[in-house]
């Protein structure tokens, strides 16, 4: 079983990112920043935030079902606000979704709040609200269960430091994980965490017997050469003692993000 996991960029670089994910194909693909406009019908919209304007995919959850035919899609909004066509508002979600193979039976799942709620008026001030979605399937061919479970951690303009806030978030996240595993299953839990690799954020996960694969195989930079900031570390994928890891990677080419895509086989 392949689980990858990626920060789509609201698909900024969708002429790279989709190709790639249809032909890479995980059983299980973790996305986050996924944008869902169902009321237009064009390709692209404009956020803007002040004087911040990024080209956003309008479909992108459409898009990326399109590429993934075999793949049941999930989409978990977070917030409903408006994208720009020119100078008309459209009606936008944007959250995260899950694509499971459907050789993998879905035998449960959860979805839920991280960060604040559901903001049905408007993205909201930062930090906005962030959510989490875990699925649990079951792999016939190795007569097992496996838990997946993915975040996008709050950003908060101070920086990606420890704050009460991602204490908390770290908790309800931990609680997601807690609520839809069972005892004995293996527990993969990955996203966007916007944090530092110190942050109490792992001690809290530790609880659950899970431990990075990130910085625990050395790996120094989950971010692409279209992320210009100082601070390198945003994505992390964690596993407990029942997933027999094959292989792991933080996949530096082909970019299709200001992220790289977390790839493991187990």
């Amino acid at each position: 079983m392949r689980i990858m996991c990626l920060n789509g960029w609201g698909g900024k670089l969708h002429d790279r990112l989709v190709p790639y994910l249809a032909a890479v194909a995980p059983d299980i693909l973790c996305l986050q920043e996924v944008v869902h406009s169902p009321a237009s019908a064009r390709d692209w919209l404009d956020y803007r935030d002040g004087n911040h304007l990024l080209a956003q995919r309008a479909n992108l959850f459409r898009d990326v079902c399109a590429a993934l035919p075999d793949h049941a899609g999930i989409f978990c909004p977070a917030a409903q606000g408006v994208l720009w066509d020119g100078k008309e508002p459209v009606p936008s979600q944007w959250g995260l979704a899950t694509f499971v193979h459907k050789s993998f039976p879905i035998i449960g799942q959860v979805q839920g709040f991280v960060h604040k709620s559901f903001s049905a008026d408007g993205y909201g001030d930062h930090p906005r609200s962030r959510n989490a979605h875990a699925v649990r399937v079951h792999d016939f061919s190795k007569a097992r269960q496996v838990c997946v479970a993915h975040m996008h951690g709050l950003r908060d303009l101070g920086g990606k430091h420890d704050t009460p806030e991602r204490l908390a978030q770290a908790r309800r996240f931990a609680d997601i994980c807690s609520f839809v595993s069972e005892p004995g299953d293996g527990v993969v839990a990955c996203g966007d965490f916007n944090i530092e690799p110190q942050s109490l954020t792992f001690r809290i996960l530790a609880e659950l017997g899970l431990a990075d694969l990130v910085t625990g195989r050395g790996f120094t930079d989950t971010r692409t050469s279209h992320y210009r900031k100082a601070g390198r570390f945003a994505d992390y994928m964690l596993v407990n003692d029942r997933v027999d890891v094959l292989g792991f990677d933080v996949v530096a080419q082909p970019e299709v993000s200001d992220h790289r895509p977390l790839l493991i086989e187990i």
